[in-house]
């Protein structure tokens, strides 16, 4: 029987004027799911809340049992969740090594645990061999690997990703994919990404975005067996052609009509 880790009942999040989501209603267990939809869809303020960075304007959260508008679950949820938000923090004179470990005291890893937990996570993202460069000499690419490690070094339960391939290389992005493979067993992982085959080899679902609402939910193969049907010119190959589909069908539907 598959458990519910994440649970979200129309949610809607506000930004001054703005809209960002507007009654979303989702359910993921374990496993790797792909948040995918076009700038400004959502994808972000949707994470921000998953990981407690911001909260909802009306709505409900449940991740590993624990509502989110309860303080005390909040906190609990915290121990057990990694996070790599789109643009995040760090310290340039910092070692990679040292920032994993700063972070891995922050996240409240014990300390007899923490030195194995560092290095588990630098070898997961492939940054044994740069452990001891600071990250001010590091590539983006190498950056974006360290925030990688730095969201696994806790071992989560729940690993949020906001567009965690950005500025890696072809073959760091292979090694990233194969990554989330080996997490799928254990851990509910959401990667959120605007790149359509980002998702296809890893996630086991995609959720689609679009102005706030759900679009789509489906498997990559179904995604890529809607774009069968569709045109050539909507995308170079059946799943961002799918894609494509899918947000022109939602953008067309009559108001209240829902994911397909």
């Amino acid at each position: 029987m598959t458990t519910t880790t994440i649970r979200v009942d129309g949610l809607h999040v506000r930004h001054r004027r703005t809209t960002a989501l507007d009654g979303v209603d989702l359910e993921f267990s374990t496993g790797v799911h792909g948040l995918l939809g076009p700038n400004g869809a959502g994808k972000t303020s949707l994470i921000r809340v998953l990981a407690t960075a911001a909260g909802p304007t009306a709505g409900r959260v449940r991740i590993l049992g624990h509502d989110l508008a309860d303080r005390a679950g909040r906190t609990e949820v915290r121990r057990r969740l990694g996070y790599l938000p789109q643009h995040f923090g760090h310290y340039p004179g910092f070692t990679v090594r040292e920032f994993v470990s700063y972070m891995a005291w922050l996240k409240e890893v014990p300390a007899a645990l923490a030195p194995g937990a560092v290095e588990r996570a630098l070898d997961r993202a492939g940054l044994t061999a740069d452990a001891g460069t600071p990250l001010k000499r590091l590539s983006g690419g190498l950056v974006r690997r360290a925030g990688i490690a730095q969201a696994l070094v806790n071992e989560p339960a729940v690993l949020l990703l906001d567009e965690p391939t950005a500025g890696l290389d072809p073959e760091q992005r292979l090694d990233f994919r194969a990554l989330l493979r080996a997490l799928a067993e254990e851990t509910t992982v959401l990667v959120s990404t605007h790149l359509v085959e980002d998702v296809a080899d890893a996630c086991s679902t995609v959720t689609l975005l679009d102005a706030g609402r759900v679009a789509l939910r489906d498997t990559p193969a179904g995604l890529a067996r809607k774009g069968t049907e569709a045109p050539e010119e909507l995308g170079g190959n059946a799943l961002e052609r799918g894609y494509t589909l899918a947000l022109r069908d939602h953008r067309s539907a009559p108001a209240g009509g829902g994911a397909r």
